[in-house]
């Protein structure tokens, strides 16, 4: 699947209809975004990551849909499953970090986490 642009107008609507998304804040300025940018295609478009969205925030053109995240360090990589975000951290990652990321993702199991949290609230 290409990677898709993701904008304040159509965050919700992404979130909502996918159940695994990994995003990408980045700005065309930010050296460590344009060298991850090959990763994080090359694993979008892996038939080993159908089902996942993968999705690039530009926080110059979306300053709001960035502040709403707090993002203060790019590149960020985000991963929301279900609806929930299970992994947040800046930093770029080479294809075996970021392809090892993407299966721990995989496994989560989303139950258990729910349970875990609704215990914890």
């Amino acid at each position: 699947m290409a990677t898709i642009t993701v904008t304040k107008d159509n965050f919700n609507e992404l979130v909502s209809q996918h159940d695994f998304l990994v995003l990408d804040f980045w700005a065309a300025w930010c050296g460590p975004c344009v060298r991850f940018a090959p990763t994080f295609e090359a694993a979008s478009g892996s038939e080993a990551n159908d089902g996942i969205v993968f999705g690039k925030i530009d926080t110059e053109a979306e300053q709001e849909l960035a502040a709403s995240f707090q993002i203060q360090s790019i590149p960020t990589l985000m991963i929301i499953r279900d609806k929930a975000i299970v992994h947040s951290e800046p930093g770029a990652l080479s294809p075996s970090q970021f392809d090892l990321l993407l299966q721990k993702a995989r496994e989560l199991d989303m139950d258990k986490l729910r349970a875990q949290a609704e215990e914890s609230a």
